[in-house]
């Protein structure tokens, strides 16, 4: 068995305590909204167009280079599941996911990365000044898109999400490094940076529909909580995945000097002057881990079960998540996004 097999075993036993039916994948729960999603995928190659020919060649290639659509997918099926089916869906759901771009283009700048989803990133190719730019580009567009309609309330809800997300990239900044990062800063930092959004989604699409302010919050907390749930998940990932799969190197995080809530928990249970403390210093200190270590650090983290606690957290909002929808009739749409959590619990890339 791997490293990465062994630090998943503890991951896949709480899959099959929770005793739910996870579709093979995304396209089996997006079926309600397949064309609409298509029709976002359109609607994104139509706003990138313009007479730089540079802008279109490189939001291609980072469209091309694939995703999961999970934002603006929740985004639709929460419209649907408000009663709404009109065209203004695929335009915002089509805004939400320019910003989400905008948001990977200067993560990887800030934190250096090469490769995203398995390949070179952007300003790996193109240089950080050219791709810094295609960000702001893109955030920009976003707005511009979202003022195609008379909305005031949601080009509020998306310039406040987008605030939210930046302070929580700028937050993150002052943590990088920081090995005594505590859980709540840790917290902070994934409500910002990818919740936000994610309830975002959701509040837009019931905002379109017939709901009361309940059920408009009821979607906000939805997709607040699957957010939360989405990043513990990645988080962990990088501590169980397998390269090819995960897209970018192994230990990346603690090697870009990011404390993630696993290595949060394993410092808290075996202390200062552990040799887990010593390899996570290390690690964040030098940017870089030796095989050894690496392996090291997947059996302190299992006999700590950090893995455990980091994905028991997952669960727990993943059902948080799901509980907001008990307040709406059964539909298509409130099945998949019931099995939306489910998916994200499940992910292993």
């Amino acid at each position: 068995m791997t490293l990465p097999e062994k630090l998943c075993s503890d991951r896949n036993q709480v899959n099959t305590a929770l005793k739910t039916s996870v579709p093979d994948d995304l396209a089996e729960i997006f079926e309600p909204i397949r064309g609409d999603l298509g029709a976002v995928e359109e609607a994104y190659e139509s706003h990138i167009q313009s007479r730089v020919e540079l802008i279109p060649q490189m939001a291609g290639y980072i469209q091309s280079s694939g995703g999961k659509r999970v934002r603006p997918a929740v985004l639709l099926m929460a419209s649907r599941l408000a009663g709404y089916t009109g065209e203004r869906a695929v335009l915002y759901a089509s805004v939400i996911e320019f910003i989400h771009t905008a948001t990977l283009v200067h993560d990887d700048i800030i934190d250096d990365s090469e490769l995203r989803r398995g390949r070179p990133a952007a300003h790996s190719r193109w240089g950080n000044d050219i791709t810094v730019l295609l960000g702001d580009y893109l955030y920009i567009k976003s707005m511009g898109m979202a003022l195609t309609y008379d909305s005031i309330d949601v080009v509020r809800l998306l310039c406040d999400v987008t605030l939210r997300m930046i302070e929580g990239e700028l937050y993150q900044l002052t943590k990088a490094g920081d090995v005594d990062i505590s859980e709540e800063e840790h917290f902070d930092i994934i409500r910002r940076k990818t919740a936000y959004l994610f309830g975002g989604a959701a509040e837009i699409g019931g905002m379109l529909g017939a709901t009361d302010d309940d059920g408009r919050a009821a979607l906000r907390d939805y997709g607040f909580n699957l957010g939360i749930a989405f990043q513990l998940v990645d988080d962990l990932l990088d501590f169980t995945a397998e390269q090819i799969s995960l897209g970018k190197p192994i230990g990346g995080d603690l090697r870009e000097g990011k404390v993630t809530l696993a290595a949060i928990r394993l410092l808290q249970q075996a202390g200062k002057g552990s040799r887990a403390d010593d390899i996570v210093r290390n690690t964040v200190n030098n940017r870089t881990i030796t095989i050894e270590e690496w392996a090291e650090l997947g059996s302190l983290l299992r006999e700590h079960q950090a893995i455990d606690y980091a994905y028991d957290k997952a669960v727990e909002h993943a059902k948080l998540a799901k509980k907001q929808l008990e307040r709406f009739p059964p539909s298509a749409e409130r099945d998949a996004l019931h099995s939306l959590p489910d998916y994200v619990l499940a992910r292993d890339r």
